[in-house]
């Protein structure tokens, strides 16, 4: 058994997002009455975001750094350098998640003006500004927005006052549906990471209260996925990432990853018989390991830079000695 560094996490899965690839390509024909866009572009916006989030907090001569950036090329080229969220947004200009996706890219210096121009338009009608989202959805929006360098419909500080944790509610009323409001919520508010300086003080205070209790009650659920982001909150908050709370939630999200380097969504257990069914139900909880994991990674370094730690340098060791899972792999 060994103690388990954070950046070999977020290494190991982004080889096993890298080697499932091709399960992320998009089928020709997007409009297809078979097609759902829940498994055809969600799942590769999710991959744009997370690869572009990694990229910019990872180091760049590092490896996780290099798989972050082939996965975003990836993504680029299967959305035909934005021409096919360009069509989509023709198709569908009320429909928010072609613009959501874009701003992954965009934010990574992957631009295509024609959409731009286009969402320029789009954005700045009646329609867009007043249609009715949940309230963590429209700071979403007004954050793509942002970062795809259109002027947003609206004020950052309002919407966020409007979401779940913006009005501070009875830490106990967290539930599953919340605890993802939340999560994205931050990573709205603080860039997915790189801003923590953004995060407003009652906020952090809240978050540092009772993150570490939301963390246990995840972990003993076995929600992995949720976990994760709550692991990346953790380390989006301004300070170095809390070592001591956070650091048993790591050693759990350790023990329940498979021996291939995936994580299931919820749950221990060996991989499914179905590999499309076991990559439906572990890519997210995965690529969002690797997403908290090179966040707190570069947050630890950050804090110490001139720290000597265990693994040639590499902060993370305070995630302690695993245990194995019950798989009987050496985590």
């Amino acid at each position: 058994m060994r103690s388990y560094l954070p950046d070999r996490l977020a290494l190991e899965a982004l080889e096993w997002t890298h080697r499932h690839s091709s399960n992320f390509e998009l089928p020709d024909d997007l409009t297809g009455p078979d097609v759902d866009p829940n498994w055809t572009m969600k799942p590769v916006g999710e991959l744009a975001q997370l690869s572009s989030s990694i990229l910019g907090v990872s180091d760049p001569s590092g490896e996780v750094h290099r798989l972050a950036g082939e996965l975003l090329d990836f993504c680029w080229r299967q959305v035909r350098e934005g021409m096919t969220l360009l069509r989509i947004f023709r198709e569908e200009p009320a429909a928010t998640y072609p613009l959501e996706i874009y701003a992954a890219f965009a934010g990574a210096g992957l631009r295509h003006p024609g959409f731009e121009e286009f969402a320029s338009s789009v954005c700045a009608t009646r329609s867009w500004r007043l249609a009715e989202q949940e309230p963590n959805r429209r700071l979403g929006v007004l954050d793509a927005e942002r970062r795809s360098g259109l002027a947003p419909h609206g004020a950052f500080e309002p919407a966020l006052r409007r979401t779940w944790l913006g009005g501070l509610p009875e830490p106990w009323t967290m539930d599953r549906g919340s605890g993802y409001h939340l999560t994205h919520t931050v990573f709205h508010i603080t860039e997915w990471g790189r801003a923590p300086h953004r995060m407003p003080e009652d906020l952090e205070a809240y978050l540092g209260a009772w993150l570490p209790c939301w963390l246990d009650a995840c972990v003993e659920a076995g929600q992995w996925d949720l976990t994760c982001e709550l692991l990346a909150v953790g380390a989006s908050l301004p300070g170095p990432p809390d070592v001591e709370h956070l650091g048993p939630a790591w050693e759990s999200i350790g023990r329940a990853r498979r021996s291939d380097g995936s994580l299931p969504e919820e749950g221990i257990g060996p991989v499914d018989e179905d590999p499309d069914t076991t990559f439906a139900y572990s890519y997210h909880s995965t690529l969002a390991a690797a997403f908290a994991a090179a966040l707190t990674t570069s947050r630890l370094r950050a804090a110490a830079p001139s720290r000597n730690v265990p693994g040639g340098g590499r902060p993370g060791a305070f995630i302690g000695t695993s245990h194995g899972d019950p798989n009987g792999r050496d985590t």
